[in-house]
């Protein structure tokens, strides 16, 4: 999880919400990524999906069975779909997403009987850690619009 942190600390200094995620296969790391959305201006770059992307290229195979994801933050209904898609042995993410999170904090699609697949996930941690993160992005990017106002 430390490394999902740093790279959500590269996301924000590149003016990016500040998710960061690590894919992890027996016990190597073999994909690390933070948001790209803004940069390439493209809703669908989350650290997430461009980790399950280079893990499949990386292994040479969709499936990703026994990989474990860490994500800082916990994902969205897109990216929780394409976990389940990629079938990802292991999640574990760190704070809670209350706008879009689909483990329960806006929707629960992770705990839902998958006909297919089933997951296992880990929650919360570095919980607090990950959490200011977002806290200290949204409070500065908030400072920052009303300076522009009073301009």
């Amino acid at each position: 999880m430390r490394l999902a942190i740093q790279e959500a600390e590269k996301a924000a200094a590149a003016g990016e919400v500040p998710v960061g995620a690590v894919l992890v296969y027996q016990d190597k790391v073999i994909a690390s990524a933070h948001n790209l959305v803004e940069r390439e201006r493209d809703a669908s770059l989350h650290a997430e999906m461009i980790c399950l992307k280079e893990g499949s290229r990386v292994l040479g195979n969709w499936r990703l069975l026994d990989a474990s994801l860490y994500c800082t933050l916990e994902p969205c209904a897109m990216c929780a779909g394409g976990m389940l898609l990629a079938r990802v042995g292991v999640l574990v993410w760190g704070a809670p997403d209350l706008r879009h999170g689909a483990h329960g904090s806006w929707v629960n699609l992770l705990d839902q009987p998958h006909p297919i697949h089933r997951m296992e996930v880990r929650t919360g941690i570095l919980k607090e850690e990950c959490a200011e993160l977002m806290r200290q992005f949204f409070r500065k990017r908030r400072e920052e619009n009303l300076s522009a106002e009073l301009i």
